[in-house]
């Protein structure tokens, strides 16, 4: 029964019709055939996504010095501002948030799930669009993926225990480890390439910054696709869905202004806290829950993930206007400028630096 869908209707002073497809028709409800089209589609375009995923990330690679991002390993200051944002405000305004809106125990549950996960990877092409410090962007994001082996059960027993009990909670650390190396081999081979033939690192940078861009807005159409039955949920959670990802730009953001970062590392720690690895959180709550709590949160995954991606657009636009605006007054007034640089170029990660006087 499980693998049916279920048509049920109630009618008044009429017959039910049932399609000519249906295995049984009671004049009350219809069982329809399993239909495997959105799990083919689902599986093929999951396939595709993955490789051109990993085509973008070696582009980004591209971007990376070997030096300045091994300074931010050994002298991991923006990475530690990373982390406490990462595994430190999100699950905390994720349990905060929960509690506000006093949502059902099961959906509380999955806001802080999503609160747990460490960062995707649009964030680090996002970062290269606003100018952000490639070298900690794909550090930090490397980073959380392999701290949230430990960080996620931890944060989770935490966090959840209010609400259920978080052994129920399945950690799928073979997924965690899929993205972990689908991240560092693509990643690594790009560094390789920029190290070796800096001039076709370029060009495959810029093919490949406008590949995650279209793979960004794909990813979000596609989601509301496969799961367009699922959207009849509580306006709550879509307030929810809608002021978590917003928050947690804005608290990444002034997290990293407060540790003294540069304008371009506040940037950067901004995008790669509010832009969660949402695929991480579906496949969590698909192994730990049954189809009927699924019913109740499956959404709010792909409603996060709309609305961080809304929310990174705009931050883009923003600073493309007054990056824009600058330059105009600064032309006008006969001075030269020095832009910040796509690779850390201003943020050599050796050391803390301090912000700039004035501009974002």
């Amino acid at each position: 029964m499980e693998d049916h869908i279920i048509l049920e209707s109630r009618i008044l002073h009429s017959e039910l019709t049932c399609p000519e497809n249906a295995v049984i028709c009671n004049g009350t409800s219809c069982v329809l055939p399993p239909d495997n089209f959105n799990r083919i589609l689902n599986t093929v375009l999951s396939t595709v996504i993955t490789i051109m995923l990993a085509l973008v990330m070696f582009s980004m690679g591209c971007t990376v010095e070997v030096k300045k991002f091994w300074g931010h390993i050994k002298r991991p200051w923006g990475i530690a501002v990373g982390f406490l944002c990462q595994f430190g405000i999100m699950p905390l305004t994720a349990f905060v948030l929960s509690l506000a809106f006093d949502i059902h125990p099961v959906q509380a549950v999955v806001v802080i799930i999503m609160g747990c996960c460490p960062g995707g990877t649009g964030s680090n092409i996002l970062a290269y669009w606003v100018d952000g410090d490639m070298d900690l962007s794909i550090s930090m994001t490397t980073c959380s993926t392999l701290l949230a082996l430990g960080m996620m059960p931890l944060c989770l027993f935490l966090y959840t225990k209010r609400w259920v009990d978080s052994s129920s909670i399945i950690i799928p650390y073979d997924s965690i480890g899929i993205a972990l190396v689908s991240l560092v081999v693509p990643v690594g081979f790009g560094i390789f390439v920029n190290y070796k033939w800096p001039r076709v690192a370029k060009k495959i940078l810029k093919i490949g910054s406008i590949t995650g861009g279209i793979l960004i807005v794909l990813i979000a159409v596609i989601g509301g696709v496969l799961y367009k039955g699922s959207w009849d949920i509580a306006p709550k959670l879509w307030i929810l869905g809608t002021v978590f990802p917003a928050a947690g730009f804005v608290f990444g953001f002034f997290l990293a202004y407060l540790s003294n970062q540069t304008w371009s590392r506040c940037r950067t720690v901004s995008l790669e806290t509010g832009m969660q690895n949402t695929q991480l959180c579906t496949t969590i709550i698909q192994l730990s829950f049954t189809p009927e709590q699924l019913s109740l949160m499956f959404t709010f995954p792909l409603i996060y993930s709309i609305f961080q991606i809304l929310f990174a657009v705009l931050l883009l636009i923003g600073y493309r206007l007054l990056v824009y605006f600058t330059e105009d007054k600064t032309v006008n007034k006969g001075e030269e400028t020095e832009p910040e640089s796509h690779n850390g170029e201003i943020n050599s990660g050796l050391e803390l630096d301090e912000k700039p006087s004035n501009g974002i």
